[in-house]
């Protein structure tokens, strides 16, 4: 059993390696690549990942899995948990032949860079095109895997294993009515002011002020970097390179400040899996839901909040003398404005899931054909002017804000609301576990939220599906109910609502 287990693992280091390759070379081409670059690294792109299809659906592996489930693995054991995250991803990954697999990675590449050109043009049709063959190859993606209810169900499960489509459904359902009622009430009480934070915001400092937060939350710039791209996402190469990336408005200090946090809390995640699952399956975190928990956990729970501020403010103002004139209470309560907005990254806590509950209508239309998508844009502006009652004035305030599409992405959006939902839950069971953490937040110290956060959370990586990592670490499972108390309890005090 012993000398199954090593070959096991040492093939699967080899294809591990092969990920991480392709890692670095999906951030250069969303930082550093030259535009011509394109055509050449979409082909890099596919061979390796056919190559890695090739070698972890090779039978050999399936074998030496068959084997191992016949061996006596203690049931929580690490090398249980190997066995059976290995035989998850094997299974899923066998079905899809490896041309198609090649044929989707190129394709994708070249999407990401249409898309790009797309977005800086404001013109969906530029991106309608290669739109059409990812919906197409999704669609052929999931009739491959198979499903027993909605062909959505399959895309889903590669991002929140064992999630199903019905589940978000109920999810939604659950927060739709407290979060529109909320809505509606603060739009009723009246507009808090954000002019504080639409002043000249020098980039450079920007950067540095972001950076120097993202160190006190623990993030280990000797194993990581801040860059800046069109779309803010966190790269993990390995648990030794998590690279984080942002975007700056001169005029404008959320977007770096409040998306370089969000993005520290997806790598400090990364960071944080055991040493023992590196170039191993049991490394990479399968549920996007916890990996969202993260990012908004510190983005929100602790980046929004009052304790945070009373903390970094004197900081933020030592960069921006302008902020002198602006009381904590206001600066406060500018980051906390509510307001429907066009960009889903610049959302405001109260509405940010309607954006997610939008995109997922849309994306079941599209796998169903009940939505074309040259009838995209007028889908979309259609549904924020529902939800949210304002329209986009242009196409990249709209259907091209977001780079998930043109990734193959479809499936990924609910995994942001599921992981607002467990991130309540987690940071309640924190507290429960040390008091102390609000008190720490406001003089600075985050080394006690993080280590909770590391052995409960971050150091498990694929081991355990969400819902069980959940019932362990909070004793539920997933549950919208702390979430709309958060979010009632909040922002009711903070608009002084009856």
């Amino acid at each position: 059993m012993n000398h199954t287990l090593t070959e096991l693992t040492e093939r699967l280091a080899v294809i591990s390696d092969l990920h991480e390759a392709a890692s670095l070379l999906s951030w250069d081409q969303h930082t550093y690549m030259p535009p011509g670059a394109t055509a050449a690294r979409g082909q890099q792109l596919a061979t390796l990942s056919k190559l890695s299809h090739q070698l972890f659906t090779d039978a050999e592996i399936g074998k030496l899995l068959t084997v191992l489930e016949s061996a006596p693995l203690a049931s929580d054991s690490d090398e249980a948990a190997l066995v059976k995250v290995t035989r998850r991803l094997y299974d899923r990954a066998s079905k899809l032949p490896a041309d198609f697999v090649e044929e989707f990675a190129k394709l994708r590449t070249q999407a990401q860079q249409r898309w790009a050109e797309a977005r800086r043009g404001k013109d969906f049709s530029q991106f309608a095109p290669l739109l059409q063959e990812i919906v197409a190859m999704t669609r052929r993606e999931a009739d491959y895997l198979g499903y027993l209810d909605h062909p959505y169900d399959a895309l889903l499960d590669g991002y929140e294993p064992g999630m199903r489509t019905a589940e978000v459904k109920r999810v939604f359902a659950e927060l739709k009515g407290p979060i529109v009622a909320l809505v509606q009430a603060i739009k009723a009480q009246g507009r808090l002011s954000d002019a504080p934070l639409r002043q000249p915001f020098d980039e450079a400092k920007q950067e540095a002020f972001a950076l120097e937060m993202a160190q006190a939350f623990g993030y280990d710039l000797s194993r990581g970097r801040l860059d800046r791209t069109v779309h803010p996402f966190a790269q993990s190469i390995s648990k030794y390179d998590v690279r984080i990336t942002t975007r700056y408005n001169p005029e404008y200090l959320v977007p770096a400040l409040f998306g370089t946090l969000h993005e520290t809390g997806h790598a400090l995640y990364e960071q944080g899996v055991a040493d023992e699952y590196y170039r191993s399956p049991l490394g990479s975190v399968q549920s996007l839901g916890l990996h969202e928990s993260q990012s908004r956990l510190w983005e929100n729970l602790v980046g929004r909040s009052r304790g945070f501020w009373q903390y970094a403010y004197p900081k933020l103002r030592a960069y921006f003398p302008g902020l002198n004139g602006v009381p904590l209470e206001e600066f406060y309560a500018a980051i906390n404005r509510v307001e429907p907005s066009f960009i889903r990254v610049e959302a405001d806590e109260v509405t940010y899931n309607l954006h997610i509950m939008l995109r997922f209508e849309l994306e079941l239309a599209l796998l169903e054909g009940t939505l074309a998508v040259s009838d995209i844009p007028a889908a979309w502006n259609a549904k924020v002017e529902e939800y949210l009652g304002i329209t986009p004035p242009d196409d990249a305030l709209g259907c091209l804000q977001d780079i998930h599409w043109s990734m193959g992405g479809i499936g990924y959006f609910p995994t942001y609301t599921l992981g607002n939902v467990m991130s309540v839950q987690l940071f309640e069971a924190a507290k429960r576990a040390h008091p102390e953490i609000d008190l720490d937040i406001t003089e600075g110290r985050f080394a006690t939220l993080l280590a909770w956060l590391r052995d409960n959370v971050h150091r498990h990586g694929a081991k355990y599906q969400a819902d069980e990592l959940l019932q362990r670490a909070t004793g539920s499972r997933l549950d919208p109910g702390p979430y709309i108390g958060y979010l009632t309890s909040k922002y009711r005090t903070l608009y002084r609502l009856a």
